[in-house]
């Protein structure tokens, strides 16, 4: 068949050398970033070679007062940074204990195949050999996932740190203009991208070395062991999305609705008692949330591909550059992304607001563009001309270029997800515009025509998303499908990049806001903010379209586990199985939902004691409590967090330990199904609402001016449908793709204990 071209010594220095690359440019844009001075001591010299008096008269010209904003700012800044490291600190105190008891519980699952046997085994798909023992396996899959855990965590958290040290930056570079502040908020967010790509790398490929070591020619063993790798990024996932959405949507919920509908003040008014918690929620939710998630999905993508690859001929005639193909992808794409960064930070230059977004949306052109030159060059040179691939039983021969066709496939339907996601729901387009112009006659209409746009704007991701799977299958089986899912992530440090500077521009706005800068600057981070909101839908369409291709893929190497010829729809056993998960999405976002709304119910109540009860606060001579809103949240999300999050990490257990391995294979087909669809159909939903209020409080055109100014009948129905669909489009949305995704890695993990053990009720009953 031949070997690949790239030898093992080299692909074992190039993966980790794109890795410490990306870390070197995601420090190097940290330190760029740093060079902007919050301090209003250092402020009050030269900045940049621009005099601070300069920007004083700017700022007094239109009615700012700057001498008193920057003090303000940092201030604003720190309360933020402390509210939301405060927040994820104790979040993950409980996920700590919780990584710590599933652990355990995964080696009893796992050990107790084969009696906690410390003897070597039978390997499961080529039984002329032997492979480590069953103990070993729960051991190192143990590890693994306690090791998910902790990168998906840090992803997170240093996600929200960056997030909080350029929130203020970005803030004090809008006086200089809009391309300053574009730059500074676009750099912070390519910190985000690049550590949590790089990092996400480098930990699963020392991973692998290090169990090398013990496994040696086991390889079936081994990348079946590193799948824990992939659930323990995931559960994190999972409760960071859930805990950081409703903190997030419970704020902004009770700050809109007791701020701008009952009280008629501006979003981010100091006076509003839960405006601190809004923007914290920001952070906590929209950033170490998204962040925990993309790692997940790149960790499950990559352990989807390695398991299968591993009983392929790959892993059969143990070539390592070949078996390592989905990470030096991602090594490629990091340095792909590297270049594209470039485009938006130094080859171009923003001159005016209507820069940023095609700038924006000119980043994923340029990645996908040259990343399809980079898979490529990686598919000629890591791939063997001709091998087999694992295909339910069977060998299936396919080519090297098979497998770029399978990559590419995965990397443009992820840009025809995104570009169909802008096209619901940016307020440039005609759907939103409708939804907007619905809202002339009331807050009735506004939500029909929203739902309406929603379940509409599933039609052509779902068509993409089949596109993909069909060519992918055909060409390389379940591992052609596998990597593309890679390839739609390939990009991951462009995305999160373009994703994170949403969340940070929003943040810029309502500092600005609270700490009394003028109107031209909240215009500039307005601006910033826009078109963030366009670009985080887009990213939010990636994530549910990977996130399809990997649990499909997850679900692919399960049933190859798991010893399952076929999937028969018809069998009793499969079909009941089917109209549970189909259910499980509706559960679950009910569940979410719920939780939003009960702890928006006490925000909303406290955000209307404190105008009652503070004597000043609407005159702004009386300060409100802004802790006891945060602490409100915090509480909310903690507690609320648990019940969804045990849905999805009990219901494979349950169902493979008392129905089997059929009854679940039916289960994981009718979650990915559902839960794909309601997820695209919340986040559409969400982002159109939320864009149709911006439509008309932005005024850009005669028809949005008719709507009315802010504050007017239509403004308020607006303001209503955006608050319906605040936790649609980051609470219940995001945290669906999760749910597919975990069910189908944590059904992997445990599918040895499923295979030997499971079917109990079934095995009663005979």
């Amino acid at each position: 068949m031949g070997g690949a071209l790239l030898s093992e010594f080299l692909s074992q220095i190039l993966i980790p050398v794109a890795a410490v690359i990306g870390i070197g440019f995601a420090l190097l844009q940290w330190m760029l970033v740093s060079r902007v001075k919050v301090s209003p001591e250092k402020a009050s010299s030269v900045n940049n070679g621009v005099s601070n008096e300069y920007l004083l008269d700017e700022a007094e010209e239109d009615g700012g007062d700057l001498k008193n904003a920057v003090p303000k700012c940092a201030e604003i800044q720190n309360a933020i940074s402390l509210g939301a490291t405060s927040f994820l600190f104790t979040e993950y105190k409980y996920l700590g204990i919780f990584t710590g008891g599933f652990g355990l519980l995964m080696f009893f699952f796992l050990g107790s195949v084969k009696g906690f046997s410390t003897q070597q085994q039978q390997c499961t798909y080529d039984e002329t050999k032997m492979c480590k023992p069953a103990l070993a396996n729960a051991l190192f899959s143990t590890i693994a996932f306690v090791l998910g855990a902790f990168t998906s965590v840090l992803s997170g958290y240093f996600g929200m740190k960056i997030a909080t040290y350029a929130n203020a930056r970005t803030t004090l570079e809008a006086r200089k203009g809009v391309g300053k502040a574009f730059i500074t908020a676009f750099r912070s967010g390519a910190v985000m991208g690049f550590l949590l790509a790089a990092n996400g790398l480098l930990v699963l490929y020392l991973s692998i070395n290090a169990f090398k070591l013990y496994y040696g020619d086991d390889w079936e063993g081994l990348f079946e062991a590193i799948t824990g790798y992939g659930l323990g990024g995931s559960s994190m996932a999972l409760f960071g999305r859930v805990g950081g959405g409703i903190y997030t949507k419970a704020a902004d919920v009770g700050a809109d609705l007791v701020g701008k509908i009952e009280q008629n003040i501006p979003e981010d008014d100091p006076r509003n008692p839960a405006v601190i918690a809004d923007n914290v929620g920001d952070n906590v939710g929209d950033i170490a949330g998204m962040g925990s998630d993309l790692f997940g999905s790149y960790a499950e993508a990559s352990c989807a591909a390695l398991v299968v690859a591993s009983i392929s001929s790959f892993g059969n005639d143990h070539d390592f550059t070949a078996m390592c193909f989905p990470l030096l992808i991602s090594s490629m794409g990091i340095v792909i992304c590297l270049i594209t960064t470039l485009f938006a930070t130094d080859l171009f230059e923003i001159k005016a607001v209507k820069d940023i977004e095609p700038t924006l949306k000119r980043q994923l052109i340029i990645s996908t563009v040259l990343m399809t030159v980079g898979i490529g060059i990686v598919s000629s040179v890591a791939l063997p001309s001709t091998f087999s691939i694992y295909n339910f039983g069977t060998e299936k021969v396919v080519k090297n270029w098979h497998l770029f066709f399978c990559v590419a496939v995965g990397l443009w339907a992820g840009l025809v997800i995104g570009y169909i996601t802008e096209y619901y729901t940016s307020n440039a387009y005609s759907p939103v515009q409708e939804v907007a112009q619905s809202c002339r006659t009331g807050a009735a209409t506004n939500v029909i025509f929203g739902l309406a746009l929603g379940y509409k704007s599933v039609i052509i991701p779902i068509f993409a998303i089949a596109a993909a799977i069909y060519v992918s299958f055909s060409l390389a089986a379940m591992y052609g499908i596998a990597v593309a899912a890679l390839g739609m992530l390939s990009t991951i440090a462009t995305g999160l990049a373009i994703d994170a500077y949403g969340p940070i521009s929003d943040n810029a706005g309502g500092i600005a806001e609270m700490a009394g800068f003028s109107h031209k600057i909240r215009e500039r981070t307005d601006a910033l903010d826009a078109a963030g909101n366009t670009t985080a839908a887009i990213g939010k369409g990636f994530a549910i379209g990977s996130a399809a291709l990997v649990s499909l893929a997850l679900f692919g190497a399960f049933v190859s586990r798991a010893a399952i010829s076929t999937v028969d729809v018809l069998t009793p056993k499969v079909f009941i199985g089917l109209l549970v998960g189909a259910m499980l999405p509706y559960w679950f976002s009910a569940m979410t939902m719920k939780s939003v709304g009960s702890a928006a119910l006490k925000m909303v109540e406290e955000v209307r004691r404190q105008f009652k009860e503070i004597p000043g606060l609407m005159e702004g001579t009386a300060k409100p409590d802004y802790a006891t809103c945060v602490k409100i949240s915090t509480d909310a999300s903690l507690k609320e967090m648990i019940p969804p999050g045990a849905l999805v990490m009990l219901t494979p257990l349950i169902v493979g330990t008392l129905f089997g391995v059929e009854t679940l294979s039916g289960v994981l087909a009718g979650a990915l199904v559902s839960g794909v669809q309601v997820a695209i159909s919340a986040s559409n939903t969400g982002g159109a609402w939320d864009n149709a209020k911006k439509y008309i409080e932005a005024g850009a055109s005669k028809a949005a001016r008719d709507l009315g100014p802010k504050g007017s009948d239509c403004h308020k129905a607006a303001v209503i449908g955006d608050t319906i669909g605040d936790p649609l489009k980051d609470t219940s949305g995001p945290s669906l793709n999760i749910l597919i995704k975990l069910m189908a890695v944590e059904s992997l993990v445990f599918a040895p204990f499923f295979a030997t053990h499971g079917g109990l009720l079934f095995k009663i009953g005979t």
